[in-house]
């Protein structure tokens, strides 16, 4: 362990690392304090502290009379949770599938350099994929990704998994950014969506963390005509309903 950190620090750090490289998964059983004693040499009080902490920050849930545990992550970004749009629109009881139209690395450039914290010019994976419902294209996905935390990125096929599938798989995310914005679009994404260059377009741009660093960025095109958002908020104390959203669209919900 870095004598330069604290102790506790660094065996969060530690445990953090295992769950990002997917040693660790949601779900799996977290070394007690005491195997933790044992294996690291840290003090019992040391040892609380980090699994408290981490448990504070979201990484683990710990269960009386059971043990520790990878918490299942959920970033929630009001009022949208992230979510794989393969599997809203298959909880809708309807076919996804996807196009992938670029998979490649770039250089970064000030503006994602900046986003990913990363040096301009530093090598960046990138792909592009369109989304579809019942054939139908809802969503343009532009997505930037660290190679350190992904090295196999390039090596997957995202006609059959989606970017995000495959990313929450390897490492669990920790907390995501996002923004929402009305645009109009260039000719280029609007022909890959088969949509006229007059569609005005809602852009969802997003950053998710893993290991307390930005680890990938997005940027999400959705046609005005095939997309809308929609949200429940339940203010505290009160109970949900069971009634029905007040409007609902029968082609499309909220996609993510």
């Amino acid at each position: 362990m870095n004598a330069a950190k604290p102790r506790y620090q660094q065996l969060k750090e530690l445990i953090i690392e295992r769950i990002s490289s997917g040693e660790l998964r949601p779900s799996d059983r977290v070394p007690s304090e005491h195997e933790l004693v044992e294996t690291t040499g840290v003090s019992r009080m040391t040892a609380n502290r980090a699994l408290r902490e981490l448990n504070i920050e979201g990484y683990v849930e710990r269960i009386a009379g059971r043990g520790t545990f990878v918490a299942d992550f959920k970033a929630v970004s009001h009022p949208l949770e992230v979510k794989n749009i393969a599997d809203e629109i298959t909880e809708r009881g309807h076919q996804h599938s996807a196009q992938v139209l670029c998979l490649q690395t770039v250089d970064a450039d000030d503006n994602l350099a900046a986003r990913l914290r990363v040096q301009v010019g530093a090598p960046v994976f990138y792909v592009r994929v369109v989304h579809l419902e019942n054939e139908l294209p809802i969503q343009l996905e532009d997505r930037y990704v660290l190679p350190e935390f992904f090295p196999e990125f390039m090596q997957q096929d995202f006609s059959q998994q989606t970017p995000s599938a495959y990313l929450t798989s390897i490492a669990p995310m920790q907390e995501a950014e996002q923004v929402l914005r009305a645009e109009m679009i260039n000719a280029e994404i609007c022909h890959a969506l088969q949509v006229d260059e007059e569609e005005p377009f809602l852009v969802v741009t997003r950053r998710t963390w893993a290991s307390a660093r930005p680890v990938t960025f997005a940027s999400l095109y959705h046609p005005g005509s095939r997309f809308e958002l929609t949200g429940h908020f339940v203010p505290p104390g009160m109970e949900k309903t069971n009634g029905a959203p007040v409007a609902q669209r029968n082609e499309t919900h909220e996609h993510k």
